[in-house]
């Protein structure tokens, strides 16, 4: 994964943008490969999971082309994927309390992100950026939740990693649109994946 996401930002500096459609497809691969080496097929919770994980690398493909309508299709596909995780970690357990306060923590948190974003976003983008941002946020606190009755806190750190990753799509996309968003972002994105994988027979 690693070897195939450096040659991914290699091929974004050098602007060589078909071989984008063999390079991020494979480095997706790699997460999916991941998950079903890890035990993901064996559990409930594992196969909601890798539901998840799936969406993700559809949403990586709907990406690669710059058109608004793919975007948007992208954005649905990773939304999904978002709801997938949340899913499978209030099947593996989570302590509804800390749960809740993960959450209002996260929402504040959320409020001025919302603010950066909310004058770039074209109108009829702001009902899905909206509900993007709460279903992320969601799944952010439900790991939190998840992990505090059983420990796991690699599955934290996914959901986490994928959060910020999410940052970089959003600058790239409603507010500049440069290289650096995708060289951190991108690694991080792969990693939160890789990470989720890698914890897909966790149980509690």
């Amino acid at each position: 994964m690693a070897a195939l996401v450096a040659a991914l930002l290699w091929i974004l500096v050098t602007e060589r943008a078909r071989w984008e459609w063999i390079v991020k497809p494979a480095a997706a691969a790699t997460f999916i490969v991941t998950g079903i080496v890890a035990g993901a097929l064996e559990s409930s919770f594992g196969r909601v999971l890798f539901v998840g994980l799936v969406l993700a690398a559809i949403g990586d493909v709907l990406l690669i082309p710059k058109s608004k309508r793919t975007f948007l299709a992208g954005l649905v596909a990773f939304l999904l994927g978002h709801v997938a995780y949340a899913a499978a970690f209030v099947l593996r357990g989570i302590d509804v309390p800390f749960t809740a306060c993960a959450a209002a923590l996260l929402g504040l948190l959320a409020v001025p992100i919302l603010r950066w974003l909310w004058p770039h976003v074209e109108p009829p983008m702001r009902v899905p950026v909206l509900a993007y941002i709460v279903v992320i946020t969601s799944m952010v606190a439900v790991a939190a939740g998840t992990v505090w009755r059983f420990d796991g806190g690699l599955l934290l750190l996914g959901a986490f990693a994928f959060y910020l990753s999410d940052l970089a799509v959003a600058r790239d996309r409603f507010v500049k649109r440069e290289l650096r968003n995708r060289v951190w972002g991108l690694p991080l994105y792969f990693f939160a994946q890789m990470l989720l994988a890698s914890q897909s027979s966790v149980g509690p």
